[in-house]
């Protein structure tokens, strides 16, 4: 039992191959092909996610608040291996997020009218362009600071420590914005009509 659970992948299958099982027992019973697949990219959608949030709220509670007390001979163990591994599911995690969630709005018929803030469409509208504008963030200016503060690029020691504060600048900007991006996210949903 340990071997299987000291292996993340081989869970991960396992989770996959019930999920698989459950799907196809629900799309057997419920025999709706086009309810299926906007099931399927929402649940995409909130895996990526509780990924991409989960992550953002581990850098902003745990990580950045805990580095000033770790001792500096320990740091590079972060720096150099769970940061950028981190970061990385928290990059992808972000991308996939965002395109299963244009994808769900697509197949729902509601894309055009929640990006241009239309009528019934505003709460969820709001919500995606605050999760564009954070995906930005990750994409656009978190990841290229921290590829130069965490030394993944050469740079010099003032541009890493500029580029570690930019990036945590916009890491607590997106904190800032998962709150309400959320609400609005959970608040449409309650009120129907998606």
């Amino acid at each position: 039992m340990t071997k299987f659970f000291s292996n993340l992948w081989a869970v991960i299958a396992v989770s996959v191959a019930i999920m698989v099982a459950i799907a196809f027992w629900a799309h057997g019973t419920y025999g709706n092909p086009a309810g299926y697949y906007n099931g399927f990219f929402r649940f995409l959608h909130v895996l990526a996610g509780v990924m991409w949030i989960g992550l953002l709220y581990y850098f902003n509670f745990v990580q950045i608040p805990t580095m000033p007390k770790v001792p500096a001979e320990l740091k590079p163990g972060v720096s150099k291996y769970i940061a950028p591994e981190a970061l990385f599911w928290f990059r992808y995690g972000a991308l996939v997020t965002v395109l299963t969630g244009l994808i769900v709005a697509h197949l729902n018929g509601y894309l055009i009218e929640a990006l241009t803030l239309g009528a019934g469409f505003r709460l969820i509208g709001l919500g995606m362009w605050l999760a564009l504008i954070m995906a930005f963030n990750v994409w656009f200016v978190i990841w290229p600071n921290q590829k130069r503060a965490l030394g993944i690029v050469p740079a010099e020691d003032a541009v890493k420590a500029k580029s570690a504060t930019t990036a945590m600048i916009f890491s607590r900007t997106n904190t800032l914005l998962s709150i309400p991006m959320l609400y609005c996210m959970v608040t449409q949903g309650a009120l129907g009509g998606l």
